[in-house]
């Protein structure tokens, strides 16, 4: 019912929303009171009026809770969804204002005024619309929420009132302004609230648009990061690695659990693991830290195999592997009794010196193998920088740990048998002294932390069992030698070659030349031959050769076809081995006069020494030759000074040395010799040719000899009783200090050979010279 401003029409209050008039849109309806107005309605003009509740948490409004502007709208559909709320399209038609409420039971009935707006046109709301207008295109520009299509249909209308309103339902207004804009009657005004409204949205655009533009660039960097590695996890995971780094993070963090680290190093791993996550991958210290935490998993902590402390067990081990060697099988049973009764004892560091091929390094395996622990070996030879032993500060390209700490990964455990073969041989230049960083690794009571530059953290050695090889113990450190107990190991006698040939070296070749016992025989001759004619060494490598030689020419022949099996005999070893190489016994065949035989220690062992004196017409000059070092020249200068001295005890001529040239001279003049013990040989030699007395071809003689003719005592007794019992000489002149070493001789050459002890050179040339003086 209505007339021409006034209607009775039903009410539907609206919660949170508002209708402006010639809008369209959609509103689900679902209270009761609501659905009965909509109802109310469609039965009558299809006209429904439109107001916003003041509180749209009030479920059943009443008259105060509603403002009295709002809008007169059309119903143009209705339909009701399954659950039970109704859609209704409605279009808003003109501005009224409820003049009274009319009914209140099923519903509100109202009655309203509507408030249409002036159609007049001034060119002052022109210029308000165009103004509105330009801030709308402004607006859109700034916030794109609103699509272009909407500024074209805004340009076409003509309506002051409505382009306003349209505009106003646009902007993202709060209720309570959107229904002050429609409580504005007068269009000038409203026209002019709408721009200063657009004109505020402009300002916090703009101001969002800095704001956004400063956290972008604050955040650009992690941002930038962040997508990359959700890139980087996306690609991997395509690539088939599901967890990416993280999963490997992971897995280190369970790995450094396991490695049962002690708590400083843990800390250290933990912390190195949680910057190793941080840091991109592809970053160069990505790797650095990876590789430093590996190392702190591999290197063993507190693994350690148990000893195996049955020391008979042990002793046939090593008696098994090796031949003789007494003094060396003795000390690792006392190791071994003292751990059994101990439980625990510092790891000692012996030191095995002897000549090349003696079984050195084999022996360090036996060691090993007897008291059940692992092995490990690194060869120090050439070894001249520092850093080999302590390893590369991690600042350095490419840095590794120091092949101590490389052993000991190796090893797997913190209690192996630990060889550094051919300490003797290490070197220092401009990087530094790789012996001095070795004093640190070889002292019992420093080497419970020992720091390694690349693992920084301090490293427990002291349950390490080091052994270091040598050849030559003078090229040794004083410091470092100081701290290891050496243990000599002399060459071996005929008697104990012939025994390893035919127990270790023999069956070895015959395994590694696919042989058998059955195929090839040697008999016990037959290895004598080869260690006498066919070979001169302190060690047994020489041997092996020799026995490999025979062992290739036996597969030979088989495999030809022309026998199926060998016999290798005495006579025919020339077939095998080719002529003689060595003459065995090389004592002279009778006395001569002038000629001495020293006994000399080699690194490789111990060597005869033929001294030669000559006598010719002259001033009396002293010629050395034979390659002699400084100690060789200073003894013969100090022993023809000594025959001077005692020119009338020995009945020599007042002034022989002005009349005589004199030529001392040591034969194989390529092979370089030093030391001082050939003092007393060349005394009796030069006394021989003075006197024109031979030497006793049986005797070689060993000592150093001062100005007053005292004899010195000498070192190597043990080889140069082995040299002197190969070159068939059945006497052997040496200091008297050195009786003690004669019981570390084998009882064998002992047997064999007549000491004669002398503490001045008077008793020497009463031994060595035959015949009277001519």
């Amino acid at each position: 019912m209505s007339d021409k401003n006034n209607y009775t029409v039903p009410l539907l209050p609206l919660r949170g929303l508002l209708v402006y008039p010639t809008m369209v849109l959609h509103l689900d309806v679902g209270r009761e009171r609501s659905v009965q107005a909509l109802e109310k309605a469609m039965m009558d003009d299809h006209l429904i009026f439109l107001s916003t509740q003041k509180d749209m948490t009030v479920d059943q409004p009443d008259q105060t809770d509603l403002y009295s502007m709002g809008t007169l709208t059309k119903v143009k559909q209705m339909l009701k969804l399954p659950n039970g709320t109704i859609r209704v399209l409605v279009e808003g038609l003109e501005r009224a204002k409820i003049t009274s409420f009319l009914d209140e039971t099923s519903h509100y009935t109202v009655e309203v005024e509507s408030v249409p707006d002036s159609p007049e046109k001034t060119a002052e709301l022109e210029a308000l619309m165009r103004t509105l207008t330009d801030y709308f295109e402004q607006y859109i520009n700034l916030s794109k929420k609103v699509s272009t299509e909407t500024l074209n249909t805004v340009t076409d209308i003509e309506e002051p009132g409505r382009l306003a309103d349209i505009i106003a339902s646009h902007l993202p207004l709060k209720l309570k302004l959107k229904q002050e804009l429609l409580n504005t009657t007068d269009i000038k005004q409203r026209i002019t609230r709408v721009i200063e409204t657009i004109n505020n949205e402009k300002e916090v655009l703009s101001l969002e648009k800095k704001i956004g533009q400063r956290v972008k660039k604050s955040m650009e960097r992690t941002q930038k990061e962040y997508y990359l590695r959700e890139q980087m996890k996306a690609i991997q995971k395509e690539l088939g690695d599901k967890d990416g780094k993280s999963g490997e993070v992971s897995d280190l963090a369970a790995k450094i659990k396991k490695a049962e680290m002690p708590e400083n190093v843990l800390k250290v791993a933990m912390k190195e693991l949680d910057r190793y996550e941080k840091i991109p991958a592809a970053s160069a210290e990505s790797s650095v830290i990876r590789n430093y935490i590996d190392w702190l998993i591999q290197v063993p902590w507190t693994k350690s195999t148990a000893d195996d402390l049955d020391i008979k067990r042990a002793e046939d081990i090593l008696n098994r592997d090796h031949y003789g060697l007494e003094k060396v099988k003795e000390r690792v049973l006392e190791y071994l009794a003292v751990q059994q009764l101990t439980k625990s004892l510092k790891g000692p560091i012996l030191c095995l010196a002897g000549p090349p091929g003696v079984g050195k390094t084999s022996l360090a395996r036996s060691i090993a193998e007897s008291i059940g622990r692992k092995f490990v070996r690194i060869s120090l030879g050439g070894v001249r920088d520092e850093s080999e032993i302590r390893g590369h500060r991690r600042t350095y390209v490419g840095a590794m740990p120091g092949r101590i700490i490389q052993g000991m990964k190796k090893a797997t455990t913190v209690n192996p048998v630990f060889l550094l073969d051919e300490i003797d041989k290490m070197s220092n230049d401009f990087r530094g002294d790789p012996s001095s960083a070795m004093l640190e690794v070889l002292d019992p009571e420093q080497n419970n932390s020992f720091s390694d530059h690349y693992i920084e953290e301090p490293y427990d050695l002291s349950k390490v069992l080091f052994i270091a090889t040598a050849n030559n113990l003078s090229t040794i450190p004083g410091p470092l030698r100081d701290r290891m107990e050496i243990i000599t190991i002399a060459g071996y006698t005929e008697q104990e070659k012939t025994s390893i040939a035919k127990n270790h070296l023999l069956p070895k070749q015959l395994k590694e030349h696919g042989l058998t016992k059955s195929k090839l025989q040697l008999r016990d001759d037959t290895v004598q031959e080869i260690v006498r004619y066919h070979t001169r060494e302190a060690g047994v490598r020489g041997l092996e050769r020799q026995l490999a030689t025979i062992s290739r020419k036996t597969a030979k022949i088989i495999v030809s076809g022309d026998k199926k099996r060998v016999v290798v005999t005495a006579n025919s070893l020339t077939d095998f081995l080719g002529k003689r190489k060595f003459r065995y016994g090389q004592a002279e065949t009778e006395d001569q006069i002038g000629v001495a035989t020293g006994l000399a220690y080699t690194s490789v062992g111990g060597d005869t020494l033929q001294i030669e004196v000559s006598l010719s017409p002259g001033k009396g000059k002293l010629v050395l030759t034979g390659k002699l070092g400084d100690v060789m020249k200073e003894s013969a200068q100090t022993a023809f000074s000594f025959v001077r001295s005692k020119a009338r005890e020995l009945n020599l001529e007042e002034q022989f040395h002005e009349k005589y040239d004199i030529h001392i001279h040591v034969p194989e003049g390529a092979v370089p010799k030093d030391g001082p013990s050939a003092g007393i040989t060349i005394v009796t030699a030069l006394v021989s040719a003075l006197t024109n007395r031979p030497i006793r071809r049986e005797i070689g003689m060993t000592g150093e000899v001062t100005l007053r003719g005292r004899v010195l005592p000498i070192g190597g007794l043990k080889e140069k009783s082995l040299s002197a019992h190969r070159a068939g000489l059945t006497t052997i002149i040496i200091p008297k200090e050195n009786e003690r070493d004669i019981d570390d001789i084998p009882e064998s050459i002992r047997n064999e050979l007549t000491f004669i002890l002398v503490s001045h050179v008077d008793e020497v040339l009463e031994r060595a010279l035959a015949g009277d003086e001519k």
